[in-house]
């Protein structure tokens, strides 16, 4: 097979499958964190501002990432920036205005974003190096099979602005502002398992810190932070079964 289609190949069973890729970073991220040695340097930050407050800074560097995907689905039409795996890619229409006027591909920056500072609570500086490597590696493929759709479907639509936006790396100098206005329904519906992920993930590394490494005590912010996106993703799925009020 040629490297071009092997390439896309790849992406496109990688595509289907990104979602396990949480689990993985998960797992390994989980055993340095519990039994790995920290740098220098985060142990200074830790030493300085506290187990609290460093988990407290690493949830700040997830949070931002989960605002750029918040506010790229928030301004996407219907049918694009989905979560759909099983189904392979799906765009109705070319998102070139918004976030996409400035970067290709805001979720997966967002998706790094979120998953960097995970990273960060291991204090390990080499796994965040090769955790940096490895997503490059593997949403590469992602993004390159992505770009082959959009390309075939949108044809010189599609090459003009590829030409102009860079793929991962944002130029906010070319902003543009959005075409859609701020859709929070769709915000709700789609990124209210994401909020309560990631707040779910600090506090498992908090609760693991507190029993396996003697941590001085539990984060009870993070945990505040994890029952109120508990009770708030309950409260969305009552209203997806039980109303329209959250109809897209």
């Amino acid at each position: 097979m040629p490297l071009q289609e092997e390439l896309e190949s790849q992406g496109n069973w990688l595509f289907r499958y990104r979602s396990f890729l949480p689990l993985v970073i998960l797992l390994i991220g989980g055993t340095v964190y519990l039994w790995g040695d920290s740098g220098e340097a985060f142990r200074w930050l830790q030493e300085k501002r506290g187990q609290t407050g460093f988990e407290l800074a690493c949830l700040a560097v997830s949070l931002v990432g989960s605002m750029v995907r918040l506010y790229t689905v928030a301004h996407a039409p219907v049918n694009t920036s989905g979560r759909n795996t099983s189904e392979g890619q799906v765009a109705d229409s070319l998102n070139t205005t918004g976030i996409y006027s400035a970067v290709r591909h805001p979720l997966y920056v967002g998706n790094f974003i979120m998953w960097l500072g995970v990273c960060l609570l291991t204090a390990n500086v080499w796994f965040v190096v090769i955790f940096c490597l490895l997503y490059a590696l593997y949403y590469e493929r992602i993004m390159y099979a992505e770009e082959q759709f959009l390309r075939r479907k949108f044809g010189e639509q599609y090459t003009q602005w590829g030409d102009k936006v860079p793929a991962f790396f944002p130029d906010w100098s070319r902003f543009v502002a959005p075409k859609h206005p701020f859709n929070w329904r769709k915000v709700l519906r789609s990124e209210k398992s994401t909020t309560v992920n990631l707040f779910a993930v600090f506090c498992l590394f908090d609760v693991g810190g507190y029993y396996l490494r003697s941590a001085e005590a539990m984060n009870l912010i993070l945990i505040g932070l994890l029952c109120l996106s508990l009770l708030a993703y309950v409260i969305i799925k009552v209203l997806e079964k039980n109303s329209n009020v959250l109809n897209v």
